[in-house]
């Protein structure tokens, strides 16, 4: 995606994305994977091999990333914790592979509540946030044909089970115009606060 170059008008235009990320055990087997894959089927791995689940994916400018994270946090501040559970592969043909997550509904509830926020995660109108209503963990992406049947082949029969609990969420950034490795910019708990409190918060 082409982005507005608006580096002389001294803007600076962030990408980001906000994830679940499961725990130490069930992360390292989902990367073995990712690693098996990318080596049998000569993927590139991304540049940071960390499996999560991406719940929205934006470009905001940086000036507005701290009222974009107070807004995340009090929303976050009103989700309780809830279970995921992972099975098997599917696929996007003729380009992914991935990992199903079963447990579609506690994430697709936590992507609509974000939709709060969404007019501050776009710096221009032909960069709108893509808020995932299909929610996967990627396994190979942007396949190219040969890449995608064979791989399809042998994980479509393959079997995986996992679950953990989200009991948070990521802040990943990382400058749109120089495109390196995402960072963590912050952790928003899940504290199942009621409303007054999490207006409290926000107003504090």
């Amino acid at each position: 995606m082409e982005l507005p170059d608006l580096k002389m008008a001294g803007y600076r235009i962030n990408e980001y994305q906000l994830v679940l990320k499961p725990h130490e055990e069930l992360w390292n087997r989902l990367k073995k994977i990712r690693g098996e894959f990318a080596e049998t089927y000569q993927v590139p791995l991304p540049k940071n091999n960390k499996p999560h689940i991406t719940v929205v994916r934006f470009y905001a400018f940086e000036m507005n990333e701290e009222r974009i994270m107070q807004r995340i946090n009090t929303i976050a501040m009103g989700f309780a914790p809830f279970k995921i559970e992972l099975k098997d592969f599917g696929s996007f043909p003729s380009h992914t592979i991935f990992i199903n997550v079963l447990s579609k509904l506690p994430i697709k509830k936590l992507s609509v509540a974000l939709k709060d926020v969404q007019l501050l995660m776009k710096p221009g109108k032909e960069l709108k946030p893509h808020f995932i209503d299909d929610a996967f963990i990627s396994v190979g992406s942007k396949l190219k044909p040969w890449q995608y049947e064979k791989g399809w082949l042998e994980y479509s029969h393959r079997h995986f089970t996992g679950r953990f609990i989200a009991d948070h969420m990521l802040l990943l950034k990382r400058n749109a115009n120089t495109k390196l490795a995402f960072q963590i910019a912050r952790r928003f708990d899940f504290q199942n606060l009621p409303v007054i409190t999490r207006q409290g918060a926000l107003f504090a």
